[in-house]
């Protein structure tokens, strides 16, 4: 049986001003910016100093087996980071969601319930499927 890959789970979140992250499987790694980019930056640099000012025998298993990182954001900060790549008219096509929702949603007018949530994630990892598949 193959094993499975283990990952450090890194939760994104969108505040009113700014972001911020926590790792969920992992202690003392915190880290905030003013994009998601800036918060992905902090993450790597929070694990340097961990690494730097912590003994290794203290060093969490994700941190020392040096796991991949599994980036999950909220849906606000999902949209606020691809909303250069992908307008609402092409989510709304994508998700079948209405873009005034969706500018709702990125702009933390309303938080999305579970089944929005599920539309989004799905036809961005059906999206993502197909362009794995796509040669030019």
């Amino acid at each position: 049986m193959a094993k499975k890959v283990e990952k450090l789970i890194i939760n994104i979140n969108a505040s009113k001003d700014s972001f911020g992250a926590f790792a969920e499987n992992c202690t003392g790694i915190y880290a905030s910016g003013d994009s998601v980019r800036d918060v992905k930056q902090d993450v790597y640099d929070a694990i340097k100093l961990f690494k730097e000012f912590n003994p290794e025998s203290e060093w969490p298993e994700p941190i020392k087996e040096n796991w991949p990182i599994e980036w999950r954001y909220d849906v606000q900060s999902l949209l606020l980071y691809y909303q250069g790549v992908f307008t609402n008219a092409a989510l709304e096509r994508m998700t079948g969601i209405n873009q005034k929702q969706l500018w709702n949603y990125a702009n933390g007018v309303s938080k999305p319930r579970k089944q929005a949530k599920e539309k989004i994630e799905n036809a961005l990892h059906s999206l993502g499927h197909e362009l794995l598949e796509l040669s030019l």
